[in-house]
């Protein structure tokens, strides 16, 4: 297939190309898109060095049949039409199209029969904590349909881009040499602090981030489901951290959720309490982003019962959200259109 990536020189650009490789995606031909700033700039991709061409309306997207898209919103809507003229499928990693209602919000674990429903040749990957959020729930849902779910977001600095990332490590130099800290990515300073703050805030007092979580599940889900979102950006560098409860229709026992997120698709469980004075990190009690980046599954562990109400459960999960909240999910996508191709 040929495909581009525009947002190239991002940090889910540059995952994607990693993921690409990693999954030997049917590549025949790449094509790197990209602002001003990243124009010319050459990258790998399979021994072969690309160029990252300047992004600009016209026929660029001819002759491509897939296109990921990681440069903003305003971006994907801007030229949606030129990448969508020619046949390709626009697979977007931004907000812009998500609540579309004819454009399909997919996370393949749990709903990947969407993919069939491209009428306009666009297709939404979700916001990150929902991605990871929904692939555990589904092997909830599985058992007992899930009623309401209450989830606090621990959001690493990288969910910000690769500035952010950078800003963090520098704060925390500058904390430690007792200097004042650069604040430019970030609303406060992130280092040896917490933010509850994530997205503008709504008409609600909720934040963006946290309706995202609300409406998308329902989408992906197909669900009735209600969701009650507090996101927190947290001084870690990568991999976001959820604390979930859920209420079903049925009890379901702690039993049978681990043995449900043992099989689940996309998901692994890590839910050894006892193990925890150890210290193995070769051997983890439960999932910790600080030893679980880079990788692609979910990973659920602290299952347990709510004390409060016999048809409610407690568990953390913890997922890499620029492989599995990104770019690994885009590329699912794409083998998705690819399996289906005659």
């Amino acid at each position: 297939m040929n495909i581009a990536i525009v947002g190239a020189s991002g940090a889910v650009g540059q995952e994607l190309l990693k993921v690409l490789a990693e999954r030997n995606f049917p590549v025949d031909g790449l094509r790197l898109f990209g602002s001003s700033r990243s124009a010319g700039t050459h990258y790998s991709f399979r021994g072969n060095d690309i160029t990252v061409q300047l992004l600009q309306h016209g026929n660029l997207f001819q002759g491509l049949d897939i296109v990921f898209t990681s440069a903003g919103a305003s971006v994907s809507r801007e030229y949606a039409a030129d990448i969508t003229r020619f046949g390709a499928v626009m697979i977007d990693n931004s907000s812009a199209f998500r609540m579309d209602a004819d454009v399909p919000l997919v996370v393949p674990e749990v709903n990947a029969g969407d993919v069939r429903f491209c009428t306009r040749g666009i297709i939404a990957n979700p916001n990150c904590t929902t991605i990871q959020m929904v692939v555990a729930l589904q092997a909830i849902e599985n058992i007992s349909h899930i009623r309401r779910v209450h989830v606090s977001t621990y959001q690493a600095a990288s969910g910000a881009g690769a500035q952010a990332m950078k800003e963090l490590e520098t704060q925390y130099r500058q904390v430690l040499a007792g200097e004042q800290p650069t604040v430019d990515k970030f609303m406060w300073q992130l280092a040896f602090n917490l933010i509850p703050h994530i997205d503008v805030f709504t008409d609600n007092d909720y934040t963006k981030e946290e309706m995202k979580m609300y409406h998308e599940t329902r989408k992906i889900m197909h669900s009735d489901i209600r969701v009650s979102a507090t996101c927190v950006r947290v001084p870690s560098l990568r991999a976001h951290s959820e604390s979930i409860w859920v209420e079903t229709e049925q009890p379901v026992s702690v039993a049978a959720a681990r043995e449900a997120f043992r099989h689940a698709d996309g998901c692994r469980l890590i839910d050894e309490p006892a193990k925890a004075a150890a210290r193995d990190t070769a051997d983890l009690p439960y999932p910790m982003p600080l030893f679980l980046s880079g990788r692609d599954e979910v990973f659920v562990g602290r299952v347990r019962a709510d004390l409060s109400n016999p048809n409610s459960l407690a568990f953390w999960c913890v997922s890499d959200q620029i492989r599995k909240g990104a770019a690994l999910n885009a590329v699912q996508i794409a083998e998705l259109l690819a399996a289906d191709r005659p």
